[in-house]
């Protein structure tokens, strides 16, 4: 290679990489700019306001991956059972629910013991109900703990930003008393900016919050209910299949004339 060839390349190298760096400083400064205005200027309490939404997305991160319908009712589970229980094989139905680490398969494993072929007519249904309401108090009151720290979180943020908002006009009141009545609009304007963006901060946390809060209790009580209904199925399949046949004595085939 030439020297020639050699400076053109040098050349354009230099120019490229001044022009890069150019615009990244460019972007910098007005991702820096932007930082500056919305966050950092709303002092330390901002510190606070950003763990409080990390933990909010990470609440919702995981609410999101344990409330779906395969951890808690899942269809091949419901099939399975449903097979067993129409043939009134319970200890079957129980082995498999015992096997499965879902709501449904849980709950089956716990309240089908219950069951009592003594009673042919209803099989035991009340203590089996009663031991479905007992597993479903423990239960939802561990998948609730995670789902109401959504909610602190919806509770706290706004007082973190009141807090924030009564630091900063403490601050700015404090400027004006050490003045001689013509305060440094620079001093006062960083104290305000402390009271509003906390505010704001504070708002923006919260707002989510209380609408994740909603959301995942609202969908943690329609996967127990969904849970319940298919038990009552279950339940349902085994009496009939019992009494299926002093069911069908008690219909006429027809009406005598």
């Amino acid at each position: 290679m030439n020297t020639t060839s050699y400076r053109s390349i040098k050349t354009v190298a230099i120019s490229t990489s001044t022009v890069l760096l150019s615009s990244s400083s460019l972007f910098a400064a007005e991702d820096t700019s932007l930082l500056t205005k919305y966050v950092t200027d709303g002092g330390w309490p901002m510190i606070l306001i950003g763990l409080l939404i990390l933990a909010l997305i990470a609440l919702c991160v995981f609410n999101f991956m344990n409330l779906t319908k395969s951890k808690f009712c899942p269809d091949d589970l419901k099939a399975g059972l449903m097979d067993h229980m129409l043939n009134c094989r319970v200890r079957s139905a129980i082995e498999l629910g015992a096997s499965h680490p879902s709501y449904l398969g849980r709950m089956m494993a716990y309240a089908l013991p219950n069951v009592d072929a003594r009673r042919p007519e209803d099989l035991g249904r009340d203590y089996v109900e009663d031991a479905i309401a007992d597993f479903t108090i423990n239960e939802n009151r561990k998948s609730m703990t995670l789902i109401n720290y959504i909610s602190l979180i919806a509770q706290a943020a706004p007082m973190m930003g009141l807090f924030g908002t009564v630091l900063g006009m403490v601050g700015a009141f404090g400027t004006l008393a050490s003045g001689d009545g013509s305060a440094d609009p620079a001093s006062l304007a960083g104290d305000i900016s402390v009271a509003l963006l906390t505010t704001l901060w504070g708002l923006v946390t919260a707002i989510p919050s209380l609408t994740a809060y909603f959301f995942f209790k609202n969908k943690l009580n329609n996967l127990v209910a969904e849970c319940h209904h298919t038990a009552e199925e279950l339940l349902n399949a085994s009496i009939q299949t019992v009494n299926g046949d002093a069911h069908l004595a008690k219909i006429p085939e027809g009406v005598a004339v």
